[in-house]
């Protein structure tokens, strides 16, 4: 009995592309501002360079420079502050937060051509940003990160926040996650019940409902322990703001809950990846209650990005997924995300158009429901 011979027409043959070679437009969050405002300059790996974050002395503000001195190339992250100034540890340059040579201390005059890039920032959020674009263009109006109220208003805890490096893989495989509704079961052990995407200009949404699995213990799920309603969007290519509702008790407690995950590029395979929370106080709750449960919640966040990066170190890129009837919109999102690898004139109304889309998750449910009602039986005859 002959077997047939699948032929090249039956095998879809995985694309791996290569990741861009240019970096994303947009903003990009470097973490909490106060973090760089301890009177010393700080050293970032971005955008395939070196960056110098330094707080003015006297003015308070916040630059970011070009870390090496093009002088002799020496490190100013390894100098010192003076004044509104950063020194060069080499030969003691001092450079503006302007990116302009203040002085050198042993010449008698500064070169017309002494200046190094200084690049566009932003405090919002409590959170400091850069501005980066390959083209070197200003941010166009509109384009801006949104102001969360609840950091400024004294009724939210301060944020947690965590920071970690991710080696190979792009920033392409998180962005993923916006339309990916069934790997929230199957790694995060999460239960959505509603899932919709909908993307416009430079904003990616996901709205999403979740209810507790009751077959995982408090260390195997990353979901809440009672229903969950969330909007997720991403504000440009690397930085979302996550408003979570969660329902604690039978009574009808809601705890609100403001999240971020964001990224920054170091190279065209790695990232690092920073995510923090924020928990409105409920009548009576302390400070310190409420800094607990933010800690809670990023805590979650941390067991989910832990699963997360595990699936990325075994996976491989790919270009073409193979998708089935119920997988989210995939290549719409990768539409709308390749606007900010391309050129300003190259972004085409596909990329920034209205797009919608909702997966109907009933059978999802049935059939997800049936497999913790199995596990749960099992776990029952165990038991006994």
């Amino acid at each position: 009995m002959s077997v047939p011979v699948s032929t090249e027409h039956e095998v879809r043959d995985i694309e791996k592309g290569a990741p861009p070679a240019r970096f994303a437009r947009g903003w990009h969050c470097l973490g909490l501002a106060d973090s760089f405002k301890d009177g010393s300059p700080h050293e970032i790996d971005a955008f395939g360079t070196k960056l110098v974050v330094f707080q003015a002395q006297d003015s308070g503000e916040l630059h970011v420079l070009n870390a090496y001195c093009p002088h002799m190339g020496g490190n100013l992250a390894r100098g010192t502050i003076k004044g509104d100034t950063v020194s060069c540890p080499f030969h003691g340059w001092l450079w503006n937060g302007d990116g302009r040579c203040a002085d050198i201390p042993y010449a008698r005059r500064v070169p017309p051509r002494a200046r190094t890039r200084s690049w566009t920032t932003l405090e919002e959020n409590k959170q400091l940003f850069v501005w980066y674009d390959p083209e070197g263009a200003p941010p166009p109006e509109g384009v801006t990160i949104p102001r969360i109220e609840g950091v400024f208003d004294g009724q939210w805890s301060d944020w947690t926040w965590h920071t970690l490096r991710v080696e190979g893989s792009h920033c392409r495989e998180i962005v993923d996650n916006v339309v990916d509704m069934a790997h929230f079961f199957y790694v995060h052990n999460s239960f959505p019940t509603y899932f919709k995407n909908v993307f416009e200009g430079h904003v990616a949404t996901q709205y999403q409902a979740t209810a507790p699995r009751g077959d995982m213990t408090a260390d195997q799920t990353v979901s809440a322990q009672g229903d969950t309603r969330s909007v997720a969007s991403y504000y440009g290519p690397s930085y979302m703001i996550v408003y979570l509702d969660m329902d604690v008790d039978e009574a009808g407690t809601t705890v609100e809950t403001a999240m971020i995950n964001c990224h920054y590029p170091v190279g065209p395979d790695s990232f690092v990846l920073m995510y923090g929370a924020i928990v409105k106080k409920l009548p009576g709750m302390t400070d310190a209650e409420a800094a607990e449960a933010a800690a809670q919640a990023s805590q979650g966040l941390a067991a989910g990005f832990e699963q997360d990066i595990e699936i990325w170190r075994n996976k491989t890129r790919i270009d073409n997924p193979l998708l089935c009837d119920q997988d989210g919109p995939v290549y719409q999102l990768r539409r709308w995300y390749e606007q900010f690898y391309v050129d300003t004139a190259d972004v085409e109304p596909a990329m920034t158009d209205r797009f919608e889309f909702e997966i109907d998750t009933e059978r999802a449910v049935r059939v997800w429901q049936a497999e913790v009602d199995a596990n749960l039986a099992r776990q029952t005859a165990a038991e006994r």
